[in-house]
């Protein structure tokens, strides 16, 4: 088709330009050039339709990309177990997250997950990303695609202090989480589990959800030791369908890390991707 198309316009240019002279010479030579411009245009044209095409191709993939998941889980509210919302769906999922960061060691568990395909929810505090190496920390374990949930600006009990101080505990954290990814935390998990009526206020107001944990060991002396905290994580007896596995910013556990997801993956573990599991929709959320 495209052979014929420059043909007909070789064609009718040779036609056009022996119209306009009676000279054989410059006939031959503006013939060849008016040809020669014409096809030039002509295969331009071609190019940046298809450039165009190519564009348009390639933001609808993005967009596509940047669509949030039907959530198919959610976080028990009574026991904080991890539960399919339909039947049929796979119950037997484990939930990685990673509490205090990013202090030192977050972002090298980050891009050891990453490395092993295991999702995981990083839960911040505010007073580590005051600082613009903070920032950036928290900004790699975003752009590897991690979950970012808040864990209060400075790991405060919140039961200890004042229903003011509860609320700036959360919000300046929200605050701070957002202004370096551009995202609002979805989840929150409270110091030491502590939760009260002024945290529940803040967090329906926020449109998040409670995560608080159904285990974890990696503060108790006994187990900061990567070979004794592997061993409990993986056979302790509050492991099972849906257990929201409870680690920290921490040396040990991070030695322990790649142990103990790729363990619940031997035992038939899920590693269930935070994405999946629901939350109220809102502004910033899951974009």
């Amino acid at each position: 088709m495209k052979k014929t198309v420059l043909s007909f316009t070789l064609m009718s240019a040779l036609l056009l330009s022996a119209c306009q002279t009676n000279d054989p010479a410059q006939s031959d030579e503006k013939s060849s050039e008016s040809a020669l411009t014409q096809s030039s245009e002509a295969v331009s044209e071609s190019a940046s339709t298809e450039s165009s095409e190519s564009q348009a191709d390639s933001s609808e993939a993005k967009k596509d990309e940047t669509q949030p998941q039907e959530y198919t889980y959610r976080v028990n509210p009574d026991t904080f177990v991890i539960e399919p919302l339909n039947d049929g769906d796979d119950t037997k999922v484990a939930l990685l997250t990673f509490d205090d960061a990013p202090d030192e060691h977050a972002v090298e568990i980050a891009t050891k997950m990453k490395e092993i395909n295991a999702p995981a929810v990083f839960f911040i505090n505010g007073m580590y990303i005051e600082s613009d190496e903070g920032k950036e920390k928290l900004k790699e374990i975003y752009d590897m695609g991690f979950e970012i949930g808040n864990h209060t600006q400075t790991h405060a009990d919140l039961s200890s202090i004042s229903p003011e101080e509860q609320r700036e505990e959360i919000l300046k954290t929200n605050e701070l989480i957002y202004e370096t990814i551009g995202v609002k935390p979805r989840f929150f998990r409270a110091p030491f589990g502590i939760n009260t009526d002024t945290s529940a206020e803040v967090i329906a107001e926020e449109d998040m959800v409670f995560m608080n944990w159904t285990y974890g060991y990696d503060w108790e002396p006994e187990y900061q030791d990567a070979a004794a905290l592997t061993d409990i994580m993986l056979h302790t007896e509050y492991l099972g369908d849906g257990a929201n596995l409870l680690m920290h910013d921490r040396a040990w556990t991070n030695e322990a890390a790649v142990d103990i997801a790729e363990g619940l993956k031997d035992q038939g573990y899920t590693l269930i991707d935070p994405a999946l599991i629901e939350s109220p929709e809102s502004e910033g959320s899951n974009e």
